[in-house]
């Protein structure tokens, strides 16, 4: 029950034999529980996948209820997602496609607006200069007028103007014409002007005197 001196100054022991063979028990099955759980994790590791299938499940096609596919089949498959899972519903989704229609729309109204050709204008700016000959001989009158043309470009883009052809009327008849072959470059949104001249001849075998 408790220690023993001997002469020699050294102390005994004097538990019983059963408490210390009780400790020894312990040892013992603390040692068999380890074993066991060593035991027990590798028959958990060997144990083979095993798909227990019930009234609401189905067997996987693809592995036919065996966990493993064939290693040449990897880059084949492609992972079954559930339709309700969150990652096919993004967020916003009705948000972004409306903005990408209204841009869309908008840039092609844009586009639309600055590159649909519009007509250039064209306005007389009156007579600037005549010049008027007698030529008794013949008994006719020579005229050179001088005239303006007002080019007006309403476009966002450069007009280049390769000829002009006028005409002077006098009474519904054409006693005069005039062809301009230069090229001419309006720039966009801006007006340039051309002046033509225009020879006349007025006799008196014209009907029009």
């Amino acid at each position: 029950m408790g220690n023993r001196w001997t002469r020699s100054g050294s102390s005994l022991s004097l538990l019983p034999e059963r408490q210390s063979s009780g400790h020894r028990g312990e040892d013992r099955d603390s040692d068999n529980d380890s074993l066991d759980g060593l035991g027990r994790r590798e028959d958990i590791a060997e144990f083979p996948y095993v798909e227990f299938t019930g009234r609401d499940s189905i067997t996987c096609p693809t592995c036919q209820g065996t966990g493993r596919i064939p290693s040449g089949q990897v880059n084949e498959l492609v992972a079954l997602i559930p339709y309700s899972d969150q990652r096919l519903q993004p967020q916003r989704t009705k948000l972004y496609v409306v903005l990408s229609v209204v841009v869309c729309l908008l840039a092609s109204a844009l586009v639309a607006f600055f590159l649909f050709p519009r007509s250039v204008v064209v306005v007389d700016d009156g007579i600037r200069s005549v010049t008027v000959r007698f030529d008794h001989s013949n008994q006719r009158v020579l005229m050179n007028m001088t005239s303006t043309l007002n080019f007006s470009n309403p476009n966002f883009f450069s007009v280049l103007v390769q000829s002009v052809n006028c005409q002077v009327l006098y009474m519904k008849t054409v006693i005069g014409t005039q062809q301009l072959d230069n090229t001419t470059t309006i720039l966009p949104l801006s007006e340039r002007q051309v002046n033509y001249t225009v020879s006349v001849e007025i006799g008196s075998s014209a009907a029009y005197v």
